[in-house]
């Protein structure tokens, strides 16, 4: 479907949903990033209805080709409106949509908030010192309230029950993208043995968002406004989270642990104090190694996408070179750990 198109379809839809009289397009463009899902800006004046004036939205759409694991656009929508009702600073969910016949794919539509999410200028001096802190403080207090949903949850039934243990259920599920790759790596497998040999114990058992990260979280002039990306939220070990977001692989380049902007310390005091459960460093580490297995893999995935010829991207293409990399700094961590 042209841009144009798709506009307008959408404007007919915000106008449906919202009852306005009139529904005019301001401004759609397709917006940077979204390598899992296709991300667009919306504005849009509204006549009267139930947001009357100028609105402002994201509609994030599927891509061409999906990754397993990721949600639906309808799934993602309800676990936004469970993350925003906990005081999780995420984009207040307005409608979804699962008729491909608006635009072409499923979609759903959420607010826009302020700032850039761009990893890269951030850590190369987006941020005081001061500021890295306060928002290295701020991913901490976040991430706990979102730890307080717990299953079963009746907004939330397709996340299905829990693992009995998540760490031996991520093993499984990496292994089993590693074989539907037909080229060995070495690498990969030997850390799946040993993450299966040194599992962590069963701990509490939370809705993790899944991609915690830096470049996934909006900062505007220093300050956290939002976390993004909640299509791979799965109920699992909290410390899935907290390692997710301190692993080397999305540092940026920055010399801080925490997403190359910030101190363990602070993070995971942040966390204690929210959540009223201390963080075992330990279990953080073993879970960055976890997290750098499974970016290797999905890697490996991205890549495929654009060598199977359904999605022709150099985005993708590119993913897939920096996996040698990603091995080294996951053997060098895993020595670390045994050292």
């Amino acid at each position: 479907m042209a841009i144009d198109e798709a506009a307008q379809a959408l404007a007919r839809f915000v106008q449906h949903q919202t009852g306005a009289e009139s529904v005019d397009v301001v401004d759609f463009r397709r917006l940077a990033g979204g390598a899992i899902q296709d991300n667009y800006a919306l504005a849009v004046d509204c006549r009267g209805g139930t947001h009357p004036g100028r609105l402002d939205v994201v509609v994030r759409s599927d891509a061409p080709s999906q990754i397993d694991a990721s949600l639906t656009r309808e799934q993602e929508f309800h676990v936004l409106s469970v993350a925003v009702s906990v005081g999780v600073k995420a984009p207040q969910p307005f409608w979804h949509c699962a008729d491909p016949a608006v635009i072409g794919h499923p979609f759903c539509i959420m607010a826009r908030l302020p700032g850039s999410a761009s990893g890269r200028d951030l850590v190369r001096g987006g941020l005081s010192p001061d500021q890295a802190e306060r928002l290295t403080h701020d991913l901490g207090v976040q991430m706990a309230r979102l730890h307080q949903v717990r299953p079963p949850h009746e907004q939330l039934p397709f996340l299905g029950a829990p693992p009995a243990s998540a760490a031996l259920e991520r093993v499984r599920q990496y292994r089993e993208a590693l074989d539907g790759i037909a080229e060995p790596h070495p690498v990969l497998e030997w850390s799946l043995n040993w993450l299966s040999d040194h599992a962590a114990p069963v701990s509490d058992v939370v809705l993790c968002h899944g991609d915690f990260r830096t470049g996934n979280y909006l900062v505007d002039d220093g300050r956290l406004t939002g976390i993004l990306d909640w299509e791979f939220c799965a109920w699992s070990d909290p410390y899935e989270d907290l390692g997710w977001l301190c692993a080397k692989s999305w540092r940026f380049g920055g010399g801080k642990p925490v997403g190359g902007i910030g101190d363990k310390a602070v993070l995971f005091d942040a966390y204690a104090r929210e959540s009223g459960r201390p963080v075992d460093e330990q279990r953080v580490l073993y879970w960055e190694a976890m997290a750098m297995t499974r970016w290797a893999t999905i890697a490996l995935k991205q890549a495929q996408r654009h060598l199977s010829g359904r999605e022709s991207s150099l985005e993708l293409a590119l993913t897939g070179r920096l996996v040698p990399q990603m091995e080294i700094d996951l053997l060098t961590h895993i020595q670390e750990l045994l050292a």
